[in-house]
């Protein structure tokens, strides 16, 4: 699996944590950056990973800023995304599960690094269940013009 992981200035710290996270679980990745605490804009940093999870060059991605809603909004407007906000480990384990969304968002300012380690570790090792969650999926895919 190799992830494609960004931030904006309000989640460096975040995005650096899960880096870590991702060392220790031995998954390749390619982080985006930034890598100053700069002010940035978020579309600028999402959306080079949602085009590598389109394109195939990650098979998921990580994006996290000061709330989560910014990164979660702008990657959800690249066509193929399912981009899922998520500040709890329930919701990780579901949105794998049912919904198969293919890039994380979480907020750095709503969740410490322990809670989301826990959260991205289920998000990461969650499998798309299929069966009756894959009509659902494609029903969103179809509304993608």
């Amino acid at each position: 699996m190799k992830i494609a992981i960004s931030s904006d200035h309000g989640g460096n710290n975040l995005r650096k944590e899960m880096v870590n996270l991702l060392n220790e679980m031995g998954i390749e990745y390619q982080d985006f950056g930034p890598h100053t605490d700069d002010s940035v804009d978020y579309p600028d940093y999402a959306t080079p990973v949602a085009e590598a999870v389109v394109k195939g060059e990650a098979d998921r991605g990580i994006l996290i800023c000061g709330t989560g809603i910014g990164m979660s909004i702008a990657a959800n407007k690249v066509k193929g995304i399912r981009c899922a906000l998520v500040h709890d480990v329930f919701s990780a384990k579901a949105t794998r599960g049912h919904n198969d969304s293919n890039v994380l968002a979480m907020g750095e300012r709503v969740v410490g690094g322990g809670l989301a380690r826990e959260i991205a570790r289920t998000w990461l090792t969650g499998e798309f269940e299929g069966g009756r969650h894959e009509k659902r999926v494609q029903k969103i895919t179809n509304l993608e013009k």
